[in-house]
């Protein structure tokens, strides 16, 4: 029988963690207390911690045999391993973790490990800061207790309990899933520049797929990517793809190294553009590194600042692009807006440079690699319109089946 996992040190945090526990059980949800503790066995925990730590690859001597900061890094290896061997059981409905610190570094891995829509939720003094590096791009819930977890309080039980109640309701009252969506899923990616566009192709293609946007700032590519390795997308349409050009300068919108894996990884039918490749995406004004001084600026707002790519940042982009593509093992479809590549590349518009956009087109049509499967396809028009749109929609049509879906969800 699945069962809510508690997890959390249980030589430090017993109180809270039996409170959760208490709560969750008097609502009905199975419960498996788990220790994740290094310092001092207790015997209070279903999962004892030596039982955690005995599927760390190197054994309890990994865990508890170094100082405390090697140890809480082993025990969450140890946690994930174990995670991992009892997901594969259908053993964790849902997991709820409480944590300062050290416990939110420990436990977070794990958590992350669940599956998309599996209850996750972590009570986590660290929840008021920047909490990307816990979080990753899974749907889990940091909660952030307001004291210290120290014992219980009049202030910490009400936290508690909201957090249990919050957990058990997760749990007993899961979505339906009778008269799911049965059409394919596609990722799709966006930028606020590239609105016009992925609004009319989610239009046309509406009737035979399930089209879901991601806003493509880092965060957002990643999370595609991530959907589309766990099988939960039967295709991908990359509009904007600016990610690619943003980790080559630099940029705070950049999605990593790991871009466009889901199609020379795992097969996805790629279809995509080069939305928003004639910008790099800052902060505020002063944030702007002092190497770019001198640059052309747009002010999108007052937090956010986009620069104007150039000629040779786009040769270097193009060369990414196409070469990640080319190891693409499903079909793929590339199609270049000869016309501009955003909103504000078009005539008379702040980024508006047909010479720069040419190095990227020609830097396209020099490395990628064309087949029957591959193609690269020059569109005479802007990116957002109409006729793009219908361009896309098009090649997505060819290359994605409407057969059952690969998709899970």
């Amino acid at each position: 029988m699945a069962s809510v996992w508690v997890v959390g040190t249980w030589d430090t945090k017993a109180e809270e963690l039996a409170y959760l526990c208490g709560l969750l059980r008097a609502r009905g949800v199975a419960v498996t207390a788990v220790d994740v503790g290094t310092r001092s066995p207790t015997a209070q925990a279903d999962i004892a911690a030596e039982d955690v730590a005995g599927h760390h690859p190197g054994g309890r001597q990994a865990v508890f045999g170094s100082d405390r900061g090697s140890s809480v890094s082993a025990m969450s290896t140890a946690l994930c391993a174990l995670v991992e061997e009892r997901m594969r059981e259908g053993a964790i409905a849902g997991m709820l973790g409480v944590g300062g610190s050290g416990g939110t570094s420990l436990i977070a891995p794990a958590m992350r490990l669940l599956p998309i829509g599996t209850p996750k939720l972590l009570v986590s003094t660290m929840a008021a800061g920047d909490v990307s590096a816990f979080v990753g791009v899974v749907d889990m819930t940091l909660m952030f207790p307001v004291t210290d977890i120290a014992g219980l309080n009049r202030l910490s039980r009400t936290i508690l309990a909201n957090a249990a109640h919050a957990m058990a309701g997760m749990v007993l009252a899961p979505r339906s899933t009778a008269g799911d969506d049965t059409r394919p899923a596609l990722g799709c990616t966006m930028f606020g520049v590239t609105t016009p566009c992925v609004q009319a192709l989610r239009a046309a293609l509406a009737d035979r797929f399930d089209v879901q946007v991601f806003h493509a700032n880092g965060s957002g590519g990643r999370a595609m990517e991530a959907l589309a390795a766990s099988g939960l997308l039967d295709g991908i349409v990359d509009v904007t793809t600016t990610e690619v050009l943003q980790h080559i300068v630099g940029g705070v919108c950049d999605a990593g190294p790991g871009r466009l894996e889901a199609a020379s990884r795992h097969g996805l039918p790629w279809i995509g553009s080069v939305g928003a490749m004639d910008m790099v995406n800052w902060f505020a004004p002063d944030t702007v590194p002092q190497r770019f001084q001198g640059r052309r600026f747009h002010a999108h707002n007052a937090n956010v600042t986009l620069m104007r790519s150039t000629a040779e940042e786009l040769r270097l982009a193009g060369r990414t692009l196409a070469e990640r593509l080319n190891r693409a093992r499903g079909p793929v479809r590339l199609l270049l807006p000869l016309h501009g590549l955003s909103a504000l590349d078009a005539p008379g518009a702040p980024f508006h440079d047909p010479q720069a956009d040419a190095a990227l087109f020609e830097a396209l049509a020099q490395h990628f690699e064309a087949s029957d499967s591959h193609r690269l396809v020059e569109v005479p028009a802007h990116i957002n319109d109409p006729a793009f749109a219908e361009a896309l929609a098009a090649a997505t049509r060819e290359c994605v089946p409407v057969a059952a879906p690969a998709h899970g969800a």
